[in-house]
């Protein structure tokens, strides 16, 4: 294979990629945004709500992380709207599913650096009559984060990856583009290795982050 011309039609197709690659960031960095705050408020209720939200909490948890996410995504795109009657469209059904999943995972890495934070803090929190809706953002909610920081950093890559799936639901990402190119042009062996590539580059990258940070904080707890 002629590396200067695949290197020249992969070139010809750089907007249409650039466009699925901009439309992966987006859904993920929504599944993100979602994923993290309903995690967090998740790993709370386990830790310390009602018994009765404790097992809804932890079945929600269980049936996320336990089942295909390609499945999911197909249960919200096909049945949810069959069960509704309504039609919820690829785009809320990408959300929703990239969300929740988010959400299941990053649950257990909160709960874990909810259970490192000592009893002291929270009955610090008690003492100086600090309510509930303070203490929980102002005080709980930083060490909680920078404790889970590390394995928060691996769910983002997990959730970038698992975001190739939208494809399977008419979603323009960057698995979309280019499966789309390599059909149109029969050329599958450039266009998704380019592919591969940037999911490779993007994860890689963010690894090598979550590496760096265990260093450092390794480093401070040691001190």
């Amino acid at each position: 294979m002629n590396i200067t011309a695949a290197l020249g039609f992969l070139w010809d197709y750089r907007l249409a990629l650039s466009i699925g690659f901009g439309n992966t960031l987006y859904f993920t960095a929504l599944g993100l945004a979602f994923g993290l705050t309903l995690g967090f408020l998740v790993s709370v209720v386990r830790q310390a709500g009602h018994p009765v939200l404790q097992v809804i909490a932890a079945t929600y948890v269980e049936i996320f992380r336990g089942t295909p996410v390609l499945i999911q995504l197909f249960w919200f795109f096909f049945c949810l709207p069959a069960i509704l009657g309504m039609e919820l469209g690829n785009v809320f059904s990408t959300v929703l599913t990239l969300s929740l999943y988010m959400g299941a995972i990053s649950s257990e890495s909160f709960r874990a650096a909810l259970k490192s934070i000592g009893a002291e803090q929270r009955d610090a929190c008690v003492a100086l009559g600090l309510p509930t809706r303070v203490s929980v953002p102002y005080v709980i909610l930083p060490q909680t984060v920078l404790r889970a920081v590390p394995t928060l950093l691996s769910n983002c890559v997990t959730l970038f990856k698992e975001s190739a799936l939208v494809s399977a639901v008419g979603m323009a990402d960057l698995m979309y583009q280019g499966q789309m190119i390599a059909d149109s042009t029969a050329r599958p062996i450039e266009i998704l290795t380019a592919t591969a590539l940037i999911y490779f580059i993007i994860a890689f990258s963010v690894t090598r982050i979550v590496s760096f940070y265990e260093r450092g904080y390794l480093a401070r707890m040691r001190l």
